[in-house]
C-alpha cells in the first residue's frame, strides 16, 4: 500500500542535464504558491517551519540556494544543506541530548578535521600498531589506519553499527586481503577509537554519522523538534546521498511532509565513497514518477552516447566518430601537454571559443600537467580555473619558514631542522616592508639564497636539545656578507633569542601566538601578499588553532593517557608533531578563490573526471587528457573495501570479476556523463608513451584510433 503522502511527493528522473533541478525548483514555486497566506510571510526559521532543502555538495547547495532565492523572490523561509552538513548541524545542535542519552560527560563538542583524526588514530593506536596486532600484510603504517577509520565511515554512512565491520570484512574480502583475526583486532580497536572520542567530546564525521542515524534520528523528542522545524523537503541528485538519508526521508515522507527529489540512473559519482544510490532510489515507491530521461539537446550525448559507450565496450568495433570528435596525437606526454595548451591558446585567440567555455578534464590531473597548461596558457595571458587545486601548505615556503622557525625556539627539535632549512627561512624572513607591488621579490630581499647558505653553513650549530643560530661575527669572513645582510640576520636572531627567552619563563601561551607573532613581525609589516600566500597563512593559523585546541582537550584525561589509552610519541612534543604532521602533507589551501567575484574572468579549467561531475559543469569545449591511459577503467575513486558497505551487497567475498564489472559500469557513466556536458566538441588527447615510458593501451583507444585521421588545426 503506498504512503498517504505519495501524491504530494514528487521522484524526477533523468539523465545529465535533462532539466531535473530546473523542475525541482518549479516545483517548489508551485508549492509556495498553494502553501497558507500567513505562511507566505517571511518569517526566521526558529518562529515557524520552513523548507528544508538538500544539495549533493556544498558548491551545489550556494548554486541551488541562489536559484531557489530567485525564482521565490526570497519571500519564502527554506534552509540548504548537504548529507554531511546536515548530520554534523544536527549531531552539534542536540550534543546536549545526546549527552543525556549516552550518559556522556558533560563537555562542548569539539570537531576533529580528518589531518587531527589520521594522527590522533595513529597515537590511539601506537602500541597495537608497534605490536603488530593491528598489521595486516601489505599495508603500510598510514594505509592502515587511514582504512580503518574509512570503515568506520562507510559503515556510519550506510547505517552498519560498528560491531559488525569484523564480520564484514572477514565475509567481504579475499582470505588473501586479511584474516579473521586481524579483521576482530580492527574492529575493537575502532570500537575504543569511537567510545574514546565521545568520552573525550571530539567528534569526527563517522562517530557523528553513527550517532545521528543510531541515537539521535530515533530520539522521539528530536523528532518532535524536527517536525516543528520543517514543513517541505527538497533533495537534489540524491543519487550521490548514503544509504542513510533515507532513513530521514521516510521519517519525513511517513509523517506526511511532501518532498520532492531529484535522481539520475547514470551518475552515481559518488558511489565507492559513501554514496549508495541503488538504496536511495527505493524512495520513489512514496512519490509520483516524472521522466525526464533525454539528455540537453545540445549535448553531444543526445545521438551519440549509446554509439560511443557501444564502441568503447567492444574492442573489434569499427567507430565511426563525428567530426564533434577529434583527437589530439603526440608520442610522449610532455609533447602531448604543450601541444594541448597550444590548440587552446589558438582556439581562444582566433576567437572560436572564449577561455570559460573550454574544460581540460584527466582521470587523474597530476601536478606536472596543472604546472604545464598553467604556464603556458599565463604567458599568453589566458586565466586558468584549477578545480580544487588543493597544494600541501608545506609546499609553501612561507610556511616551512614558520615551521623551522618552532624548531629554533621550542627544545628538543633538533631532528626536525636541517642548514638548507634555515637558510630558507633566513631567505624568507628577510623580505624588506614595501608598497610597491610591482618590485621584483629578489629586490625585497635583504639576505638572498647565497648569503642564506654562507649563514647557514657557519652559524647554524644543529643539536637535538637545542639548535641554534650563532652570532654572525662567528663567521670568519662576515664582512662578506654585506650591511644589508648582516643586519637583517641580526635581527631575526634578536628576534628568536626574545622569544626562547619569554618561552622559557611560559610567557608564550601556546605556538600559535609564536606563529602569529612571526606573521606580524615578518610576513605582513603592511606588506602587499597576494592571495595565494593569504590563503595559505589563513589555513596555517585555522590548523594550528584546531590542533592545540585538541591537544589541550586531551590534556584533560592525562591520568587515562599515562594508563596508554593515547600514546604519545615518546621522540616529539606536541610542536614536533604539529611540523610532523603538516611536513606529510596531510594540510592543504586552496591557493586561489573557489568562485571568483566576476564569472566573466574565469578561465580555462582543470580538473580530474571526478571533480567535474562533482561539480556538475559544462563546457563548449572539452579535452579528455590522457585519453588512451587504463585509469579511464581503474580510477581510484572508491575507498577500499566499499562494495561490502552496499545495501545490495551480495554477501559473498569480492573478486576480480566483481571489480572488472563495476569498472565497466563506472566507465560507462562516466561517458554518457562527460558526453551530456559537452556542447560542441571533444578532444581526445593521445600520447603514445605514458609518464613512466609505457604504451598507453587504455579502454578508449578505440576512439582514439578511430579519431586519428580527422584533421585537426594546430598552431604553429
Amino acid at each position: 500500500m503506498r504512503s498517504p503522502v505519495a501524491i504530494a511527493s514528487l521522484w524526477i528522473n533523468g539523465l545529465t542535464r535533462s532539466g531535473k533541478t530546473t523542475r525541482l525548483v518549479q516545483q517548489l514555486v508551485h508549492w509556495a504558491e498553494t502553501w497558507p497566506l500567513e505562511s507566505q510571510i517571511p518569517k526566521p526559521p526558529q518562529t515557524g517551519p520552513s523548507l528544508l532543502v538538500f544539495a549533493a555538495n556544498g558548491d551545489n547547495r550556494m548554486a541551488l540556494a541562489d536559484r531557489i532565492a530567485a525564482a521565490t523572490h526570497g519571500r519564502y523561509p527554506f534552509h540548504s544543506t548537504t548529507p554531511a552538513g546536515f548530520i554534523q548541524d544536527e549531531v552539534m545542535l542536540f550534543w546536549p541530548l545526546l549527552i543525556e542519552q549516552l550518559g556522556l560527560k558533560a563537555q562542548f563538542a569539539l570537531k576533529l578535521r580528518p589531518e587531527n583524526e589520521q594522527e590522533l588514530a595513529t597515537r590511539f593506536w601506537r602500541q597495537e600498531i608497534d605490536q603488530g596486532i593491528l598489521q595486516v600484510e601489505g599495508w603500510r603504517e598510514y594505509e592502515l589506519v587511514r582504512r580503518s577509520l574509512d570503515f568506520l565511515q562507510l559503515a556510519a554512512s550506510a547505517g552498519i553499527p560498528t560491531e559488525d565491520i569484523p564480520a564484514l570484512l572477514s565475509q567481504g574480502l579475499m582470505p588473501g586481503q586479511g584474516s579473521a583475526d586481524q579483521w576482530q583486532a580492527i574492529g575493537a580497536a575502532l570500537i575504543r577509537w569511537r567510545d574514546g572520542c565521545l568520552n573525550r567530546g571530539l567528534l569526527t564525521y563517522g562517530v557523528m554519522t553513527e550517532l545521528y542515524w543510531r541515537h539521535l534520528l530515533p530520539n522521539r523528542t528530536y523528532q518532535d523538534r524536527l517536525l516543528s522545524r520543517y514543513c517541505r523537503v527538497l533533495a537534489d541528485d540524491v543519487d550521490e546521498y548514503p544509504a542513510i538519508a533515507r532513513h530521514w526521508f521516510e521519517f519525513f515522507l511517513d509523517r506526511g511532509i511532501p518532498s520532492a527529489f531529484t535522481y539520475n540512473p547514470k551518475g552515481k559519482v559518488r558511489l565507492g565513497v559513501g554514496a549508495d544510490p541503488d538504496h536511495i532510489e527505493r524512495l520513489k515507491r512514496y512519490c509520483n514518477l516524472e521522466d525526464l530521461s533525454a539528455s540537453g539537446p545540445d549535448s553531444l550525448a543526445d545521438g551519440w552516447a549509446e554509439k560511443v559507450v557501444e564502441w568503447v565496450s567492444n574492442p573489434l568495433a569499427l567507430p565511426n566518430l563525428p567530426e564533434a570528435i577529434q583527437s589530439i596525437q603526440e608520442t610522449t606526454r610532455g609533447q602531448l601537454l604543450r601541444q594541448t595548451a597550444e590548440t587552446i591558446a589558438e582556439a581562444i585567440y582566433t576567437r572560436q571559443v572564449r577561455p570559460n567555455q573550454v574544460a581540460v578534464i584527466g582521470p587523474g590531473l597530476d601536478a606536472i600537467a596543472r604546472y604545464t597548461f598553467t604556464e603556458i596558457l599565463a604567458k599568453k595571458g589566458i586565466a586558468v580555473e584549477s578545480l580544487n587545486d588543493q597544494r600541501p601548505l608545506v609546499s609553501s615556503p612561507l610556511i616551512r619558514a614558520l615551521l623551522t622557525l618552532l624548531t629554533l625556539v621550542y627544545p628538543g627539535l633538533g631532528r626536525l631542522v636541517d642548514r638548507d632549512a634555515v637558510a630558507e627561512m633566513l631567505v624568507v624572513l628577510s623580505q624588506a616592508p614595501s608598497l610597491d607591488i610591482g618590485q621584483p621579490w629578489f629586490d625585497l630581499t635583504r639576505i638572498d639564497p647565497v648569503r642564506a647558505e654562507l649563514i647557514g653553513d657557519h652559524c647554524f650549530a644543529p643539536a637535538v636539545e637545542e639548535p641554534k643560530l650563532l652570532a654572525v661575527t662567528s663567521f670568519p669572513r662576515w664582512d662578506r656578507l654585506g650591511y644589508r645582510a648582516a643586519q637583517a640576520y641580526e635581527e631575526i636572531l634578536q628576534w628568536l633569542d626574545d622569544q626562547k627567552h619569554q618561552q622559557q619563563q611560559h610567557l608564550i601561551p601556546n605556538p600559535v601566538t609564536l606563529i602569529d607573532r612571526a606573521i606580524q613581525r615578518f610576513l605582513w609589516r603592511g606588506n602587499y601578499l597576494p592571495y595565494n600566500q593569504l590563503a595559505v597563512l589563513r589555513e596555517l593559523m585555522e590548523t594550528a588553532q584546531h590542533y592545540w585546541e585538541v591537544e589541550g582537550r586531551l590534556q584533560q584525561y592525562e591520568g587515562v593517557e599515562s594508563a596508554g589509552a593515547i600514546a604519545a610519541d615518546n621522540l616529539t612534543s606536541d610542536v614536533g608533531r604539529f611540523i610532523q604532521l603538516l611536513r606529510r602533507g596531510a594540510v592543504t589551501a586552496n591557493p586561489y578563490p573557489v568562485k571568483p567575484l566576476d564569472p566573466n574572468r574565469q578561465g580555462v579549467t582543470l580538473a580530474t573526471v571526478f571533480q567535474y561531475r562533482s561539480q556538475r559543469l559544462c563546457h563548449r569545449w572539452q579535452f579528455w587528457l590522457d585519453a588512451s591511459s587504463p585509469r579511464w577503467l581503474t580510477g581510484t575513486d572508491a575507498l577500499f573495501g566499499a562494495p561490502i558497505f552496499l545495501q545490495n551487497w551480495s554477501g559473498r567475498p569480492l573478486t576480480a570479476v566483481d571489480v572488472e564489472i563495476a569498472n565497466e559500469e563506472r566507465l560507462e557513466r562516466i561517458l554518457r556523463d562527460l558526453l551530456g556536458r559537452a556542447t560542441e566538441r571533444v578532444y581526445l588527447c593521445h600520447s603514445d608513451l605514458a609518464t613512466n615510458g609505457q604504451e598507453q593501451t587504455g579502454p578508449l583507444l578505440t576512439l582514439v584510433n578511430a579519431a586519428q585521421d580527422l584533421e585537426v588545426s594546430h598552431p604553429m
